[in-house]
């Protein structure tokens, strides 16, 4: 049975989904965007702004659940434009400078029209 992982450090939902999910040992996190975790509303800005903001939302999602980006085993990076590609591996390189988690980095079309990026994850509890 599995578990969902509530805590006010983490954006709410928007939707009928849990942005974090206990199975096991296993925490399996919804797409991070760049929300404000205070207000709700997205962060719009620079592919920069945006994606540092996801990973500190995953960061947030996984200290919430008892866990770290250091436990993180696979991440799925949604894109809008493959042109950031090269400044997400920068930003990656920087969030997992050890041990980097598996990856996969499909270009898609977000629902939110200025959303630039959405970050989801699987990882370990310690």
């Amino acid at each position: 049975m599995h578990h969902p992982i509530v805590n006010p450090d983490v954006p709410k939902t928007k939707g009928p989904y849990s942005q974090v999910t206990r199975l096991d040992q296993l925490l399996f996190v919804s797409g991070q965007a760049s929300t404000d975790p205070v207000t709700g509303d997205l962060i719009a800005g620079s592919f920069d702004v945006q994606a540092r903001q996801a990973f500190e939302n995953l960061s947030a999602a996984l200290r919430a659940a008892g866990s770290g980006l250091e436990h993180v085993v696979k991440t799925t990076v949604f894109l809008c434009d493959a042109g950031n590609f090269p400044a997400l591996n920068k930003l990656y390189a920087e969030y997992f400078p050890q041990n980097p988690p598996a990856r996969s980095t499909p270009i898609v079309k977000l629902p939110l029209e200025q959303l630039a990026i959405s970050i989801e994850a699987i990882a370990a509890v310690p």
